[in-house]
């Protein structure tokens, strides 16, 4: 179920699109999760494998650089304008331990797109050192408007603020239907990078090999790809919740992929040519970020018991 924090983010961005046309409240959340998974599925069936993204690699970053630009301008115009917010966590101390943890892996969430600039890098040579360009400049650079939309956006709505921010924002529509579409289609593509590991594991173990089109391949693809992303966007319309499986995913895909699993091939790679600290620095970020990949995990399932107990399943959040 790691990937069906991006099935109810899709579906909040396209109920968020619905109701700025619309206020009948005829079209819920989860007949939109519904058709966010459709979606998801028929661009998984119709990319065969990871490398077979290319344009939409770039298409994936001009994306995220609208919904960043326009959710960072119009939560700063609303700030500026609003009156006093509350800022304070609600709840017991408990309850706040494991808020705060679940935001740790929601922020992670978000940043998943770390990952678009180190898969572009590899397209032309030396692979390499196009990729190190990548990542120091996602670490850098890149880190900027992740941070500054989280700030501003919590700093103009305080602790009422939405696990989905176009949702509390003001502005033009045309502006935030162009941000809700740009959330939409970054996500599709997103949930496909991260299930792609399964995608490849699963094509190689059962030898799907040549044409992506031949009968075969193409329908192991819908079966098995349809299959898991339909369990998925099950699971999402039941529980709704967006922040509590955005913790989920962040916890037990983000953490993992970004920070465990590239420490570790690391290690693999070069492990005859690291010193003693070099294999300390690496193996601390592995036990460190594992650990926090757990913690993150037991708080993403503490809120969705939590909120289970508090919404009715196929809720209209």
């Amino acid at each position: 179920m790691i990937n069906t924090g991006f099935i109810i983010l899709a579906g909040s961005a396209l109920k968020a699109v619905y109701v700025l046309f619309r206020d009948d409240e005829v079209m819920k959340l989860p007949y939109f999760i519904a058709i966010a998974g459709f979606g998801c599925a028929l661009f998984a069936i119709s990319i065969p494998h990871l490398s077979a993204l290319r344009v939409w690699l770039g298409f994936s970053t001009i994306f995220s650089l609208l919904y960043i630009v326009i959710a960072f301008v119009l939560s700063l115009k609303d700030g500026m304008e609003a009156p006093p917010r509350d800022y304070s966590i609600h709840g017991t101390n408990s309850s706040k331990i494991f808020t705060t943890i679940g935001a740790c892996a929601n922020l992670v969430f978000a940043f998943n797109t770390g990952m678009l600039p180190e898969i572009q890098a590899t397209i032309r040579q030396p692979v390499v050192k196009n990729m190190m360009k990548a990542l120091y400049f996602q670490f850098t650079v890149g880190v900027l408007p992740m941070y500054a939309i989280t700030f501003v956006g919590y700093w103009a709505y305080g602790s009422s603020t939405s696990a989905y921010l176009l949702n509390n924002v003001n502005g033009p529509v045309w502006v935030k239907t162009l941000a809700n579409i740009s959330a939409f289609l970054q996500t599709v593509i997103a949930l496909h990078i991260f299930a792609s590991p399964m995608y490849e594991y699963l094509d190689t173990k059962y030898g799907i090999k040549g044409s992506a089109l031949s009968p075969r391949n193409l329908s192991f693809r819908i079966a098995v790809r349809g299959g898991y992303l339909a369990i998925n966007t099950l699971v999402s319309a039941l529980l709704p919740f967006l922040g509590d499986f955005m913790s989920l995913t962040g916890a037990i895909s983000t953490f993992p992929l970004t920070f465990i699993l590239a420490n570790h091939m690391y290690l693999i790679a070069k492990k005859n040519k690291l010193n003693s600290w070099q294999k300390f620095w690496h193996w601390l970020n592995i036990c460190f970020f594992g650990c926090a990949s757990v913690a993150a995990a037991a708080a993403a399932l503490r809120l969705i018991a939590v909120d289970s107990k508090t919404y009715h399943v196929f809720a209209d959040l």
